[in-house]
C-alpha cells in the first residue's frame, strides 16, 4: 500500500519519482475553494479543483463508448482502474500529466491519493483482474471512483473508503461491474452525500457490441432517493452545496 512509484509519459512511458509535499502545502490544497465534475463518458470524469486536473479512466472509443469523443483532454494528473481499452487508455494524451495506475499512497502536486485494490469481476480477478478505486480530496470534497469495481466491499476495503462526500459507481452490469443491485448495497455501505452513477448504458453505444444495462434500472431500484439531473455534462461541488444528508443522485450528460 505504500507504493509510491508511477509512470510520467508523453510518447513513451517514463518511470519518475514523486517529490514529497509539506503536510501545511496537503491540507490547503484539499480543503480549499470548489470543485467542477465533468463526465466525458462511461467511467471518464475531469476533476478540476485545487490548481489541479484530474483526468481518471480515459478510453478507447469501441463498444460501448463508439461514438463518444475521445477523452483527449489536458490534465495534471492521469488516474486509470486497470489496463482495460475502456477505462485505461493513455494513447495520445495532451501533455506529460502524471499517471497513477497501482494500489498505494501517493502524494502529489500537493494532493494524497490512494489507489485501494478490487476485483474487476465475480471471480477473484482471475477473469479481468484487478480495479483499482481511487480516494483523495480535492477543492475540499472527499472522491470516491470506484472505477470497474465487481466485488462486494469488504470490511478493510469500507475503513479505507471511509464515508465519501461524491462517490461515482458502476451500475450498468456486465461482468466485470457492478449490476444495479450491487451498487445499491455498496451505496448502503459507504453512505456517500452525492452519487454519481457510471458504466451504463447511452446513446454512445454500439448496439450490437454493448451488453450494460440502462441507467433507468439503477434508478428504480433506487426508488425514494432524491435524483438531480444537469442538462450538461458538468457541474461545481462545494462543501456547501452538498446534500446532508444524502444520498443524492446526480445525472449528467456526457
Amino acid at each position: 500500500m505504500k507504493r509510491r512509484t508511477f509512470f510520467r509519459y508523453a510518447q513513451v512511458s517514463l518511470l519518475a519519482g514523486l517529490g514529497v509535499v509539506s503536510g501545511r502545502q496537503l491540507v490547503s490544497a484539499q480543503t480549499s475553494g470548489s470543485l467542477s465534475v465533468q463526465w466525458l463518458g462511461h467511467t471518464c470524469f475531469l476533476f478540476t479543483g485545487s490548481g489541479q486536473r484530474i483526468l481518471v479512466n480515459p478510453f478507447r472509443p469501441v463498444g460501448c463508448t463508439k461514438n463518444y469523443r475521445p477523452p483527449k483532454v489536458a490534465s495534471d494528473i492521469v488516474m486509470i482502474s486497470s489496463r482495460l481499452l475502456d477505462e485505461g487508455y493513455i494513447e495520445g494524451l495532451p501533455g506529460r500529466p502524471k499517471l497513477l495506475f497501482e494500489p498505494g499512497i501517493y502524494k502529489v502536486n500537493g494532493l494524497q491519493i490512494q489507489g485501494i485494490r478490487t476485483n474487476h469481476d465475480r471471480l477473484g480477478g482471475v477473469r479481468f483482474g484487478t480495479n483499482i478505486c481511487w480516494l483523495w480530496n480535492q477543492g475540499g470534497i472527499k472522491i470516491l471512483h470506484l472505477g470497474g469495481i465487481a466485488s462486494p466491499i469488504s470490511l478493510e476495503q469500507r475503513i479505507l473508503m471511509g464515508r465519501p462526500d461524491l462517490l461515482l459507481i458502476p451500475v450498468g452490469g456486465s461482468d466485470k461491474a457492478y449490476t444495479a443491485a450491487e451498487a445499491k448495497e455498496a451505496i448502503a455501505t459507504l453512505e456517500p452525500k452525492l452519487v454519481i452513477p457510471t458504466h451504463y448504458r447511452t446513446g454512445a453505444a454500439d448496439p450490437k457490441a454493448c451488453n450494460l444495462a440502462g441507467v433507468d434500472e439503477f434508478l428504480k431500484l433506487m426508488s425514494g432517493t432524491t435524483v438531480r439531473r444537469t442538462a450538461g455534462n458538468s457541474l461545481v461541488i462545494s462543501r456547501g452545496s452538498l446534500p446532508n444528508p444524502g444520498p443524492v443522485i446526480q445525472l449528467l450528460n456526457a
